[in-house]
């Protein structure tokens, strides 16, 4: 008597059901628009960051007083490129947050002291840094 398997059973050579695609993750969703607005936003906020550094570096060099201007340039940049840059919310937030915060104090006060500058200085090294040591995530 031969052991015949039940018909009603897959047999171990036909091939396994194929699974349904997943659904798209928000990642997915982003759209080009969404991705070029990302990118214009960090070249633009990059080159604020660039541009009030170098008038803050320079007047800390030479010891040169320099106006509230460049140090709201510079925070305002840091909060575009904070906004598309950093992925985590929170420290994304933070970090825009604080820069308001700080652009809004130098508008109100209308000085810049010797400590703002070495402070900005100091405070961008330590910012570089830490960003230019971060491992990226892979991009599907």
């Amino acid at each position: 008597m031969s052991h015949d398997p039940p018909s009603n059973m897959p047999s171990s050579d036909t091939p396994e059901p194929i699974p349904p695609p997943h659904s798209p993750s928000e990642d997915d969703m982003e759209s080009g628009e969404d991705r070029h607005m990302k990118v214009g936003m960090k070249m633009v906020g990059s080159a604020m960051v660039f541009i009030g550094f170098i008038q803050v570096f320079m007047s800390a060099s030479t010891g040169a007083e320099i106006t509230t201007f460049p140090m709201i340039l510079y925070f305002t940049g840091l909060a575009l490129w904070a906004y598309s840059s950093i992925d985590k919310q929170i420290t994304r937030y933070a970090v825009m947050a604080a820069s308001i915060v700080c652009a809004l104090a130098f508008f109100h006060f209308g000085e810049v002291l010797f400590w703002h500058k070495y402070v900005i200085y100091w405070g961008t090294i330590i910012m570089v840094v830490y960003f230019m040591f971060q491992t990226p995530k892979p991009q599907p």
